[in-house]
């Protein structure tokens, strides 16, 4: 069962009724609590395993114990954890790190497993008791494990679910990319493990990430399910059953279910065995865990009840006392070390990907195992208290790692944990070197052209040479790589493919401006229409630097007002500071015969608002190559971040810079930092006008005639609010942080405007991305921009009735000077 109810609420019962794992002799050399059989010298160590097991499961209990109830609460506001959520995975992730996990592999975690994660690493000796301590706190262990925020390593940031599921799979075709190329430098390739609960299975995104994977041909990938068959709010369904195995097995994964663990399995060769497994297969999900719940005196009653007719099976029942028929009904294949360990070792015969479909029982060995409110229920200082005592960890000994284990014991886990691969894990984040950038990028040579068209020129003006940056391009687009203009980059690069593939219709002399030839060697990677698949491609590629020791510089483009459709991964995507350049285009109402589904709005305010995300929005061909140089400099900086240009496929006329402006003006600076002047005002400026992108030819023809009536008016080229609002709002924060600019760009731009000057924003997207502009040095706004869905029409049309041409502005800028 995975996540179950929000409500805060302790689920009580009268007594423990499931048995926990049993303490390890050290004088029982044969037998486990989770596996019938096994040699102490053959093999993994499954008595040392099985302690393990218990350790895992007391810090992660513990330390979300000490969370909630021990450390001081300052504001009154429940911490959490999911202690039963982790008690779910326990197993799972013991067989896995001690003993299948390797340090080439790469593994996203549960977001509600954190805890059992940070033991883990506690265990190993790389997670601190301080960071541990402080679970939840301000500078300890994160909620959900991140990369950027915890101080261990994590491949892989968790928590919104199905994101870290589904980015494994673009991280294998990303080693894939590298390998193909010589740069993957482990002798076996890694493998990308996703720990996931059941309930992620309902996330669209997962589908999606395993239909572009089948497309790919993806190896080495495993993801592996916490099948506990509770949600947040609820028992889940019978009907998915047996539903994923077709689905995983349809899309050619390696499916291994692992219903039963081994007590089970030997019980069911018993007399009355099998009429056993058929209650046990028929039992309803919610019937199944309210069992669990109460334990085994009602297991005994139902069953008796339910079998009346089965001597051998009522026979069976009665040979076992109640703890032990709750210990066996509870004996899932996701709690038996035995049977996790054997399904691991399958599942590494060959590189196939594999889908693991572990049936556990959420809060396994905890007071509230089973109840359907458990997901936020957290044990009383009774209930934590007697736990510590069953697992046989000494008051007052509850961090130490190994407390209360007999010195034979110790020694033997010790050895296996030293004995595991994964010990071996430390320093996984890989230094690579930067890429060699030219002093500058090509500009277009044209009169008229659109920033969109400007971008592919550049491109391949770029894949035409032998660069390292060249080389290290990565090209990536969900189905509309020509409609934005990638397609000159992909005939020259060719489109990746594991195995090479001729373009038929160039074989058979079929006219084509594209030649896309697919082959191992080729630098752009294909994607279907979905936008999440888009974003978590570049999160993988943006993170192949730290992931393989080798940079990428990965570019996707997409339709502007698509963003929004996979804004979740891109959000993730950011949030573990993978870098990438995203061209999104066309933007605001240019595409205007398309209607309002293709015309985006609020984009420039996501570029304003994302975390870790820069944005741009260039007018020029000029502008943009400055912009993309940047660009491709500060992914690779060490402070530096993602970049998100916003484009257009509107031609403009393309500005001459010897006539442009004031001699000296740096307008290259201007570009990267924001905005310059295109003509400054003068000192007696009644108004000026603010445009960025697509609309600058209707603030060039207001700007005109404006200027027969007011002469010193100015013209404001905006080439980010984005860059303009941090770097003001820095400049606002320096009187009490020490750090910051002394004058923001935009405040020393704008302090040419006289204070009693008007300013008119403009943009093809929300007016409030300019609007604050006023607030700069208090001059008056009248700020446009689209503000509502957009309809089909030609341009002058729709920028009549959104309110985006020049007589527009020139409406605007006129009632600021008579208010």
């Amino acid at each position: 069962m995975a996540p179950a109810t929000k409500s805060a609420s302790r689920p009580q019962a009268a007594a423990p009724k499931a048995a926990a794992p049993k303490t390890v002799s050290p004088k029982s050399k044969g037998k486990t609590a989770t596996s019938p059989a096994s040699s102490a010298g053959a093999g993994p160590d499954l008595e040392a395993l099985a302690t393990l097991e218990q350790r895992v499961l007391w810090l992660a209990s513990w330390m979300i114990h000490n969370a909630n109830t021990l450390r001081e609460s300052r504001d009154g506001l429940k911490v959490g954890g999911h202690q039963a959520s982790c008690a779910s995975m326990t197993t799972l992730m013991t067989a896995l790190f001690f003993h299948a996990l390797r340090p080439e592999d790469r593994i996203a975690v549960k977001p509600h497993a954190s805890p059992v994660y940070h033991a883990i690493e506690h265990l190993f000796g790389r997670q601190t008791i301080a960071q541990m301590r402080d679970f939840r706190a301000l500078g300890g262990a994160q909620a959900y494990p991140s990369r950027t925020k915890d101080r261990i390593e994590v491949d892989f940031s968790t928590g919104s679910v199905g994101l870290g599921v589904a980015i494994t799979a673009f991280a294998s075709l990303t080693q894939d990319y590298l390998k193909a190329r010589g740069m993957a430098t482990e002798s076996a390739p890694g493998r990308f493990i996703s720990l996931m609960g059941d309930a992620e299975l309902d996330e669209g995104n997962v589908y999606e990430a395993l239909i572009e994977a089948y497309k790919h041909d993806i190896r080495n990938v495993w993801w592996i399910v916490d099948y506990n068959r509770q949600s947040l709010d609820a028992t889940t369904p019978e009907r998915m059953f047996d539903r994923f195995d077709d689905i995983f097995a349809t899309a050619g994964w390696g499916v291994l279910t692992l219903k039963y663990g081994k007590r089970l399995q030997a019980a069911f060769t018993r007399p009355g065995g099998q009429a056993l497994k058929g209650w046990i297969d028929a039992c309803p999900n919610d019937l199944y865990a309210a069992l669990t719940f109460e334990g085994g005196a009602a297991w005994r009653t139902h069953l008796t009840a339910d079998l009346a007719g089965e001597a051998q099976a009522l026979k069976l029942i009665g040979s076992l006392s109640d703890d032990a028929l709750s210990a066996l009904m509870t004996d899932l294949g996701g709690h038996c070390l035995e049977t996790l360990l054997e399904a691991y070792a399958e599942a590494a015969r060959d590189d196939r990907p594999k889908f693991i479909l572990a049936y556990t029982v959420k809060g396994r060995a905890l007071p509230f195992q089973g109840h359907k409110d458990n997901h936020s229920g957290l044990m009383t200082e009774t209930q934590i208290g007697a736990l510590r005592d069953r697992l046989g960890v000494p008051a007052g000994g509850e961090w130490e790692a190994f407390a209360g284990l007999a010195p034979e014991v110790r020694d033997r886990v010790l050895e296996a944990i030293a004995a595991a691969p994964w010990a071996r894990a430390s320093g996984r984040k890989r230094p690579a070197s930067a890429i060699a950038l030219p002093a500058s990028l090509p500009v277009p040579e044209v009169a008229k052209i659109s920033t969109q068209n400007a971008f592919g020129r550049i491109l391949n003006d770029i894949a035409r040479e032998d660069t390292d940056l060249a080389a290290r391009i990565v090209t990536t687009s969900p189905d509309v790589t020509v409609s934005t203009n990638l397609g000159a980059f992909v005939n020259r690069r060719g489109r990746f493919s594991r195995r090479p593939s001729e373009d038929i219709f160039k074989s058979r002399k079929i006219a084509s401006p594209q030649t896309w030839t697919a082959s191992p060697t080729g630098q752009h990677i294909e994607l279907g229409i979905a936008e999440h698949n888009l974003f978590l491609m570049l999160a993988a590629l943006g993170l192949s630097g730290s992931l393989f020791g080798e940079r990428l510089i990965p570019i996707g483009t997409v339709y502007d007002p698509f963003i929004a459709r996979g804004l979740d991964a891109l959000n993730y995507a950011v949030y573990q500071d993978a870098r990438f350049l995203l061209v999104a285009t066309p933007s605001g109402l240019t595409l205007a015969p398309e209607g309002g589904a293709h015309q985006s709005v609020s984009t420039p305010l996501i570029g304003m608002g994302q975390p870790g995300l820069a944005s741009w929005e260039p007018a020029y061909a000029d502008e943009l190559a400055v912009l993309m140089h940047h660009a491709f400099g500060l992914l690779q900086a060490p402070d530096g971040e993602s970049v998100y240009l916003r484009l257009s496929t509107r031609a403009l006329d393309q500005p001459r810079r010897t006539e442009t402006g004031k001699p000296g003006t740096d307008w290259q600076a201007g570009t990267v930092a924001g905005g310059y002047w295109l003509t400054p005002p003068g000192p007696r400026a009644r108004a000026a006008v603010a445009a960025m992108g697509a609309v600058m030819p209707e603030a060039l023809e207001a700007f005109a005639a404006l200027r027969e009536d007011d002469p010193d008016a100015g013209l404001l080229a905006v080439t980010s609010p984005d860059q303009l609002h941090r770097a003001w709002t820095a400049e606002g924060r320096r009187r009490w942080t020490g750090s910051g600019p002394t004058e923001a760009p935009v405040s020393a731009l704008l302090r040419q405007l006289p204070r009693d000057a008007g300013l008119v924003t403009i943009l093809d997207g929300s007016p409030s991305a300019l609007s604050w502009l006023g607030a700069v040095h208090g001059h008056r706004v009248r700020a446009l921009g689209t503000e509502r869905f957009g309809q089909s029409g030609d341009l002058p049309d729709l920028q009549a009735v959104y309110r985006l041409d020049a007589d527009a502005i020139l409406d605007a800028a006129a009632d600021l000077m008579l208010s």
